[in-house]
Parts: structure tokens; sequence; C-alpha cells
């Protein structure tokens, strides 16, 4: 899975740790969700930060919602679901690896 590079214009917010905004980790970095969509730091800029590609996470049997203990965070039109480090959504009887 690969990432998209597109700068996120106009972004004045600076995020960290104590920006309030939810922090996910991702491979060699760090997103953070704000306004249902990920941002990442790179080259003294902000890029969105979105998977290019559908990779199932095979063997999940545990069912993400409302009380299953994991946060949710709005991620476009759906909610993505912190898990083991990933970030969770659900798709077509399964659950996706963001």
């Amino acid at each position: 899975m690969t990432t998209l590079h597109q700068e996120h214009p106009t972004h004045e917010h600076t995020h960290g740790p104590t920006c309030g905004h939810t922090e996910v980790r991702h491979g060699d970095h760090v997103d953070y969700v704000h306004d249902g969509h990920l941002h990442r730091e790179h080259a003294g800029h902000w890029d969105e930060c979105e998977p290019s590609g559908h990779i199932a996470h095979d063997g999940h049997g545990h069912q993400h919602g409302e009380d299953c203990g994991h946060p949710a965070v709005a991620h476009g039109d759906h909610l993505d679901y912190l898990h083991d480090g990933h970030r969770h959504a659900s798709h077509d009887g399964h659950w996706d690896d963001h």
C-alpha cells in the first residue's frame, strides 16, 4: 500500500502531541485526524495521508462498533477504529487496514 502525496493547502494549524487531534501511528510517521481526514508532516508542509489501495485485514474476527472499546475517528464518510496500531474500516463484510 502506498500513500498519495497531496499537499493540504493553507493549513496553518501545527499538529503535535498537544494539539488536541487524535494521533494515529502510520508506518514511519504519525498522522493527525483533522476535519475527517489525516494529515502528516512532510518537507515543511502538511500532506493528506490517505491509502491508495484496498488491503483487507484478514482474520479479523473482532467486530468494531459503538461499545467495542477501540477509539472511533471520523474519516470521510465513515468511521475508522484504531486497533493494534492500525485504522480499521468496514468494507463489504470485512475490515480494511488503512
